[in-house]
C-alpha cells in the first residue's frame, strides 16, 4: 500500500464522485495553532485538525506529546468524517512531520488507508491547485480507533530494542550527539541508538520525500533493513513519526516510540549516552 500522494495525484481523486477525506493538520513546534492559517486558504474540503489538541494528550510524565486520549482522537476523527470504509489523505505546510502524526495514529489505531501528501501544501500549490475559505461540514465519520495495528514502544522496549535492533534517533545530529538541547531536561541520546536526522528523509533544500530506493539505501547504511527489528524516536514523537513513514515507504517496518527523548530524559534513572557513536 502507497503512503504518499502526490498533489497531482491527490487532484484526481478530489475530482472523483467518492473523494478521500483529507485532513489539514498544519503545526510549528513552540508556533501558535495552525487554524488561522488554514482559514486562509486549505486544499477544498479539507478538515482541520489540532495536533496538540486532538493528535496528543497534553505534556506529562509520558513526554511532550504523549498519545491521545483515544476518546478524544475518535471524537476528531468522527467530527472530520473520517469513516472505517472511505480513505484519508492527510497534509500540512510542506514540513511533513505533522502529517505523519496524523498518519501514524490512524494507521495504529486501525485505519487501513492512509496517506501523507507528499510535499504538503506547499506541493499542492506548486501543482496548480486552488486553495478554498469554505468551512467544510462533513457527515460524521464512523471510525471507531482500535490501538495495536502498529507496533509502538515503550521506554523500556526502546532500551532493549537498541540492544538486539536498530533504534533511529530522529532529532539532528547536534542534539544526538548532546551538544545542544533546547528542550528538554539532559542532552545526548538512548544508550545504542543510531542517529539519523529526520530531515535527511526528503530531497536537498525540499520537503518531498526522496525516492524509495534512495531511501532503502540510506537506512541500509544506518543497519535498517525489511528484516531488521527497528525502531525509531524522537524528541516527542512527531518527526519519529516522519521517520515511520519513510521507512515504510521504503518498505521497511518500524516501531515508534511516542514517549521519545522527552520522556526518556524526564527520567533522572535512564543512562544517557553523548558523543557521536551509539554507546
Amino acid at each position: 500500500m502507497n503512503v504518499i500522494i502526490t498533489a497531482t495525484e491527490l487532484a484526481s481523486e478530489l475530482a472523483q464522485s467518492t473523494p478521500p477525506v483529507v485532513l489539514d493538520v498544519r503545526y510549528q513546534l513552540g508556533g501558535p495553532p495552525g487554524r488561522p492559517e488554514y482559514e486562509a486558504g486549505h486544499v477544498p474540503g479539507a478538515v482541520y485538525v489540532d495536533l496538540d489538541a486532538e493528535l496528543a494528550a497534553p505534556p506529562g510524565p509520558a513526554g511532550r506529546h504523549p498519545l491521545p486520549d483515544l476518546g478524544v482522537f475518535a471524537k476528531a476523527m468522527q467530527a472530520a468524517g473520517v469513516r472505517a470504509d472511505r480513505p484519508v489523505v492527510v497534509y500540512d505546510g510542506g514540513q511533513g512531520w505533522a502529517a505523519a502524526r496524523a498518519w501514524w495514529l490512524l494507521r495504529w489505531s486501525g485505519h487501513q488507508d492512509v496517506r501523507v501528501l507528499d510535499g504538503g501544501l506547499a506541493a499542492w500549490r506548486a501543482a496548480g491547485g486552488e486553495l478554498s475559505r469554505a468551512q467544510p461540514a462533513p457527515e460524521p465519520g464512523d471510525f471507531t480507533p482500535v490501538p495495536g495495528a502498529l507496533p509502538l514502544l515503550t521506554a523500556d522496549e526502546a532500551a532493549a530494542l537498541a540492544r538486539r535492533g536498530v533504534l533511529l534517533d530522529a532529532r539532528a545530529g547536534e542534539r544526538y550527539r548532546g551538544e545542544v538541547e533546547p528542550l528538554d531536561r539532559v542532552a545526548g541520546h538512548i544508550p545504542g541508538a543510531v542517529s539519523a536526522p529526520t530531515t535527511e528523509n526528503v530531497a536537498e533544500g525540499g520537503t518531498v520525500f526522496r525516492d524509495r530506493a534512495e531511501l532503502a539505501e540510506r537506512f541500509a547504511a544506518l543497519g535498517a533493513t525489511p528484516d531488521t527489528e527497528v525502531g525509531v524516536y524522537c524528541g516527542s514523537g512527531v518527526s519519529a513519526a516522519h521517520q515511520v513513514l519513510a521507512l515504510a515507504h521504503a518498505g521497511i517496518p518500524a516501531a515508534l516510540y511516542v514517549g521519545s527523548w522527552s520522556e526518556w530524559s524526564a527520567d533522572p534513572s535512564r543512562p544517557v549516552a553523548t558523543g557521536p557513536q551509539p554507546g
